[in-house]
């Protein structure tokens, strides 16, 4: 019989990789993400820690994170996967960045920074060692897309073609984010099906990695997180019933959204798949 344990997804230079949330109080956050998501979370700082950052999975497979108690407003973060991050960190700082968190070992783990770009988004650096980034992706329960919202699009989509590679697209929908050859990793390692699977979807989808666009009107510039979820309305209900608020609700051909908070305030995206052919 062959080997049926799964290929380890792994992550290109320049593709987002890792999420986490910054709670204030962690017992509630688990509480409330377990319950909404489904995840389990397991921490991996010693309990003398002054803080604590614990690993969710969702059937065993490493989702995401959360941290806390943090000083701080709930908040989601997008990392990005480097192959060096002390050189990544000095290029960004290079074209107009600045440096928040100097590059650092995280344990095992890997090594993290954390800058803001030119136009003010928190990005953050993720050098893999042992934790390879989201295990588990576009599933229910589990990361979907970090869509980069910012004052000026074009400016910081320069910006990151430059020290990260990517190439923006126009797709009508939005302006995509892609890392050549993205898809090609995937159907190589973790994903072997992506490209039947995406067939009709337009060119080079399988290298998206998610969209750039305009802040909203008096909204900072960031990464904003979406999930996937199976039935939208469903989940909008227990985000209501877990304590959280419902901000808006929106539909497409494609998809049916709702935009929500946590209820520590953190904002994120729930997202239910329905195709026309559904």
């Amino acid at each position: 019989m062959g080997d049926l344990t799964p290929t380890p997804r792994t992550y290109p230079s320049g593709a987002t990789s890792w999420i986490d949330v910054a709670q204030p109080d962690v017992e509630a956050g688990i509480a409330f993400y377990g319950d909404l998501l489904g995840w389990e979370f397991a921490d991996v700082l010693p309990p003398d820690a002054p803080s604590r950052y614990l690993i969710a999975t969702l059937d065993g497979l490493d989702v995401g994170a959360l941290a806390g108690p943090s000083d701080g407003a709930a908040a989601w973060s997008t990392y990005v996967a480097v192959d060096d991050a002390d050189a990544v960190a000095r290029a960004m700082v290079d074209h107009g960045a600045s440096l928040v968190s100097e590059p650092a070992d995280a344990g095992p783990g890997g090594r993290a920074a954390t800058l803001t770009d030119p136009q003010g988004a928190e990005v953050r650096l993720w050098q893999a060692r042992r934790r390879l980034g989201a295990q588990v992706a576009n599933l229910p329960g589990a990361w979907n897309f970090s869509d980069l919202r910012t004052t000026d699009p074009a400016a910081a989509g320069a910006f990151y073609a430059d020290v990260l590679g990517w190439r923006l697209v126009d797709q009508g929908w939005a302006t995509v984010i892609q890392v050549p050859g993205y898809g090609d990793h995937l159907a190589a390692t973790s994903d072997p099906d992506i490209h039947r699977r995406q067939a009709h979807a337009p060119e080079g989808f399988a290298d998206v990695i998610g969209s750039i666009g305009a802040a909203a009107d008096g909204e900072p510039p960031h990464w904003h997180v979406t999930f996937t979820i199976g039935d939208r309305d469903a989940a909008a209900e227990k985000v209501q019933r877990l304590g959280g608020r419902v901000e808006q609700t929106t539909e497409d051909d494609w998809t049916r959204k709702a935009v929500v908070r946590d209820p520590q305030g953190a904002r994120f995206t729930l997202s239910q798949f329905t195709p026309p052919d559904r």
